[in-house]
């Protein structure tokens, strides 16, 4: 589903150039439920981001179901990424004046996917499947942070993408709503989505099905590959 080749990232800083990824190149399947892992500042976000299109890698391709993203514009990046991608934040970033169901909704009318008088009921049905569709018409603030979470992955699932990223989705999490979000993640993967997460969760590495360990922005170390020869720069398997 996504090729990665040859990517690398440069950013400019007050000290000059800094290469947050350099010559990353990975092949993800559909329907897995990956980690990207390493220590703050190897690269992990950037990755992520790079991924989903909210930003542009410096040299190489990025190819998701055959469509190099790096080709495409601001504007058609921007209607590329609403309808295909998911995206799930450690801060949940809800809209805080809106409603529940309004947060899950948001997606549907900026994208303007499902015919509006369905797109209610739409919402109410994603929150029911994270079991929180009691809470639909309450405002973000009165809800935990565990279910705010869940509000959240239901919004990225909004406009049914195929791919789900989600940066540390449980870090600001104990470990009982935790387990609730990865267990919501597995079940999305089982169902054919390609979910990748950002985190540093090692307790909960028996849920997925792959690891990559980025170390100063290279892919040292990948775990659950089925051919070691499709990830390059790896210094350990």
């Amino acid at each position: 589903m996504i090729e990665v080749q040859d990517v690398s990232k440069t950013f400019m800083t007050a000290n000059g150039h800094f290469d947050a990824l350099k010559n990353v190149s990975v092949n993800i399947d559909q329907g897995q439920l990956l980690a990207i892992t390493g220590k703050s500042g190897s690269g992990k976000s950037t990755l992520l981001n790079l991924l989903s299109g909210i930003d542009k890698a410096s040299k190489g391709h990025i190819n998701i179901n055959g469509l190099d993203i790096g080709k495409l514009n601001e504007s058609q990046l921007c209607g590329w990424r609403g309808k295909n991608v998911g995206i799930v934040f450690q801060f949940f970033q809800l809209i805080p004046t809106l409603t529940i169901a309004e947060n899950v909704m948001l997606p549907m009318d900026f994208c303007n996917t499902y015919i509006r008088s369905e797109r209610r009921t739409r919402a109410l049905e994603l929150l029911d499947q994270v079991d929180i569709a009691d809470q639909a018409d309450k405002l973000p603030a009165t809800l935990s942070g565990g279910q705010q979470q869940r509000v959240a992955l239901a919004r990225a699932l909004a406009n049914d993408p195929s791919l789900i990223m989600a940066d540390e989705p449980t870090g600001n999490l104990d470990s009982q709503n935790a387990e609730t979000i990865f267990n919501l993640l597995t079940r999305l993967a089982d169902s054919g989505k390609t979910i990748i997460v950002v985190t540093h969760e090692k307790d909960f590495v028996r849920y997925f099905k792959r690891t990559i360990v980025l170390t100063d922005g290279r892919i040292r170390e990948t775990n659950g590959l089925s051919n070691p020869a499709e990830v390059k720069n790896v210094t350990s398997l």
